[in-house]
């Protein structure tokens, strides 16, 4: 019995303590809680401004000559010096003489056929000045004006059907035409420069012999380049050609203008990708290379009434958020066009509205927001 009170009193003690901590502590205020504070966004805005907005399209590509030429040998014999070096990037003026082929056997062949020209003239020439005395004088002066340094003349016409008799059976016909062959085989061994341009390639040099179907080198027109650009198929609908096209090169400075001359016709496979070809300006081709690689920046339609909106603030392709009366809104827009950095929307979004511009993350529709550097207006829409 002792012990049950033994163990008992220190049990009693303690059940008394804690119902009078119970009791004590129901007297205490208790502190008011505390409603959370809604967040609020600060996003990055612009207004929107709808505006006629021209196409830009962005292409890369390479300059090349628009008038490359091959020059190869019709005549046999030896190369010659010309006018200028023919050696690769050597430049060149329209008419100069790039090289020649050795010319004294050609020389000869015609003389020779002018001499027997003359023999066959001064054996008809009789003839005529009997029978036809009234025509003497003109075959008279045709002989005379034939000389061996200069190239043979036009043969006058026959009066009648006598004086071509005459001229057949002494084989002047013949040897006239000759001569003609001879002489525009003699202009075959002259290459000239037939645009301002210059030297691509040099395959032989001065001293090698040729002959017809050697190829001598390789000449680039520097007055006419234009740039070849593969062009996405889907941006060509929006090519205007009457705009100017702007290249840049990332190898040398300076900025050039040209105008698209042709668009191709057929699709790469591989890359989906249509050429589009650009001539450079004659008067801003300065200091372009051939073969060099540039940037054209090409001026397409124009879009009515859009707005342009960076890629970053686009979502699904089709989704962009705006501030109106304080929160965010997710807004369905429709998109015209496509660029590399941006799309062109023309559907969704009114007059001054304002348009988040960043990438948002962790964000819904309905949130609190609060333009960045802009005034917020209740009423603004």
């Amino acid at each position: 019995m002792k012990k049950r009170i033994a163990y008992g009193i220190p049990l009693l003690i303690l059940l008394a303590g804690v119902l009078s901590f119970f009791f004590f502590a129901s007297f205490r205020e208790r502190p008011p809680r505390r409603t959370p504070e809604e967040m609020v966004k600060v996003v990055e805005v612009e207004p929107v401004q709808l505006r006629d907005i021209p196409a830009e399209i962005v292409a890369y590509g390479r300059v090349i000559s628009a008038q490359p030429v091959i020059l190869y040998s019709e005549v046999t014999g030896m190369l010659e010096q010309g006018a200028v070096p023919f050696k690769p990037g050597q430049q060149f003026r329209r008419g100069d003489l790039l090289v020649k082929v050795d010319t004294r056997q050609i020389v000869l062949d015609i003389n020779t056929t002018k001499s027997e020209l003359l023999t066959a003239l001064a054996g008809v020439l009789p003839e005529i000045k009997i029978d036809f005395p009234d025509q003497y004088r003109i075959w008279q002066d045709y002989f005379n004006r034939c000389t061996f340094d200069r190239p043979v003349p036009e043969l006058p016409q026959a009066a009648n059907q006598k004086i071509k008799l005459y001229l057949s059976r002494f084989n002047v016909y013949k040897l006239y035409f000759t001569i003609r062959d001879l002489e525009i085989m003699y202009e075959k061994h002259f290459f000239r420069a037939p645009f301002e341009g210059s030297i691509a390639t040099a395959d032989l040099r001065i001293g090698s012999n040729v002959r017809p179907g050697t190829k001598i080198g390789e000449i680039i027109n520097l007055e006419m380049l234009e740039a070849s650009l593969p062009v996405p198929a889907e941006d060509v609908p929006w090519i205007d050609h009457q705009q100017p096209v702007q290249l840049t090169s990332a190898e040398i400075p300076g900025s050039w203008q040209g105008r698209i001359t042709r668009i191709g016709t057929t699709i790469d496979t591989k890359t989906q990708t249509v050429h589009v070809y650009v001539t450079v300006d004659h008067n801003s081709g300065d200091g372009l290379y051939d073969g060099v690689f540039v940037k054209a920046i090409i001026t397409g339609r124009t879009i009515p009434r859009a707005v342009i909106v960076p890629r970053r603030a686009i979502y699904e392709e089709q989704f962009v958020y705006v501030v109106r009366n304080g929160v965010l809104d997710y807004r369905n827009v429709g998109i015209a066009r496509k660029q590399p950095d941006a799309v062109v929307v023309t559907s969704g979004l009114a007059e001054g509205e304002l348009l988040v511009t960043q990438m948002l993350q962790g964000v819904y529709s309905g949130m609190r927001a609060r333009p960045r550097n802009i005034p917020l207006e209740g009423n603004r829409s």
